[in-house]
């Protein structure tokens, strides 16, 4: 959730808080009006709604702090006005045709921002436009505000980190801009696009990833990794103990501990549609991700990344070699194509990569 503390300090001041700024980076905000996807734009952490009237109609003011939705009116009359967070996006499925993500997601930690991300995935139509400014912070560090709104946090990214966890989050970047200023820290300018593929579901304190080949279209439409009634994976991690609910990744991570990842992003109806390379592509993005967060361990599901990516003559089970510095326990796909693989065998090597995070731990 945005902190308190710095949604206490936008109620307080949000009248300061607006006189001292003004509305920046329109060219972007004409940019989400030209290329929008059917369906209202949201303004997340819109403040007074500057940029809403650059969006067009119809759209969506979402803030947290309800004294900045009040100034809305004043810029926006028509937009639509919601209070809530970030990362708690009030929309159905496929929803919204575009989305502004200006200087909001600096008030989460940055851990918190890869779900962020994959429930605006969630809300967004296909190929919708995003855009999103944060802190540009090599160090990563997150710090409270001590000057005249002291009490705000803010997280800062480095480029490769924040690009890594767009793409994780099911995004193409169209444009990556660093902005250096002298009166303020660098900021990371986006244009995203919304693409057909699965979001990651990652964030602190993982018990075990996994790591899928790429998601089929199907699980990529339906927003739920390994989500064919023919693949066993979801049986499989019921009965190994690894999750608590079906077909549930978001309540997989936040409350098993178990997150979910793909090593390619691009969706096919097969996973032998893939290349060598694709494979080799996704493992330096992994690794970022694994180096990042720190999963107790990381689980392979389908031998064919690993042995393109790796090692040719890899087996199931543990591996001598690590990602991002975590073990790695590689298994038989769960797809209802591979024969080979009985259910009883699928749950035995999950609860074998479980004792092996476990251990890590």
């Amino acid at each position: 959730m945005v902190d308190r503390a710095t949604r206490e300090v936008y109620e307080r001041q949000a009248r300061e808080w607006v006189d001292a700024r003004s509305a920046r980076d329109l060219d972007d905000v004409a940019w989400v009006q030209r290329t929008r996807a059917p369906g209202p734009v949201v303004d997340i952490g819109c403040g007074p709604g500057w940029h809403l009237a650059g969006v067009g109609s119809p759209a969506v003011a979402l803030d947290v702090s309800s004294a900045m939705l009040a100034m809305v009116p004043a810029n926006a009359v028509t937009a639509l006005r919601v209070q809530a967070a970030a990362d708690g996006l009030p929309f159905r499925r496929g929803s919204l045709g575009g989305a502004l993500a200006n200087r909001v997601y600096v008030h989460l930690s940055a851990t918190a921002v890869p779900m962020a991300m994959a429930d605006l995935h969630r809300a967004l139509a296909p190929d919708a436009p995003v855009f999103v400014r944060v802190i540009g912070d090599e160090s990563g560090v997150e710090y409270r505000d001590a000057g005249r709104f002291a009490g705000r946090l803010f997280s800062g990214w480095g480029a490769g980190r924040f690009a890594a966890v767009c793409r994780g989050a099911g995004f193409a970047i169209e444009r990556f801009d660093r902005h250096r200023s002298t009166a303020g820290p660098t900021g990371l300018a986006v244009r995203l696009r919304r693409q057909l593929t699965l979001p990651d579901t990652i964030g602190p304190g993982m018990r075990l990833l996994i790591c899928g080949l790429n998601p089929s279209i199907y699980s990529a439409e339906v927003g739920v990794g390994f989500a064919r009634p023919g693949n066993r994976f979801w049986p499989a991690a019921l009965a190994a103990g690894l999750v608590s609910a079906d077909r549930d990744p978001r309540r997989a991570l936040l409350v098993d501990g178990v997150g979910m990842t793909d090593l390619v992003k691009r969706p096919t109806r097969r996973a032998d549609e893939l290349a060598d390379d694709e494979y080799r592509g996704g493992l330096s993005r992994l690794e970022a991700v694994v180096d990042w967060l720190r999963p107790s361990a990381v689980c392979f599901v389908g031998l064919a990344g690993w042995r393109a990516a790796i090692d040719r003559r890899a087996v199931a089970g543990p591996q001598d070699r690590t990602v991002g510095g975590r073990p790695v326990y590689l298994m038989p796909s769960t797809s209802g194509l591979n024969a080979s693989s009985r259910p009883a065998d699928l749950t035995a090597h999950l609860a074998a990569a479980a004792t092996l995070a476990d251990r890590a731990h």
